[in-house]
């Protein structure tokens, strides 16, 4: 598919040169976008760069988001509490009707 892979931390990334993108452009974006895979870009002068989806960057952003909120990690935490000792609200029949009649 891409030229080298990149291990790290289980992620594992496709590696291409900067001239290997160039050339093939439109195929490495059709692969980025279609198979949610990103792809790093190397270059022998200046830095490497990533290539990803809009969709998977705003992914992204958004996990970034919730990890960096205390209170999220703290409403997530208190679900998983709760979830693992099995105290979940669960709706009684009427409910369930109700909301599969909409």
């Amino acid at each position: 598919m891409y030229g080298n892979a990149v291990h790290k931390r289980e992620l594992i990334m496709n590696c291409i040169s900067v001239n290997q993108f160039r050339d093939n452009l439109k195929k490495y974006i059709e692969q980025t976008v279609n198979e949610h895979e990103s792809i790093k870009v190397t270059r022998r002068v200046g830095e490497n760069f990533i290539v990803m989806s809009a969709d998977d960057w705003e992914r992204e952003q958004e996990t970034l988001h919730i990890l960096q909120s205390s209170n999220l990690m703290a409403q997530i935490a208190e679900s998983m509490g709760s979830h693992n000792k099995n105290k979940v609200y669960k709706p009684i029949n009427e409910q369930l009707d109700e909301n599969t009649s909409l």
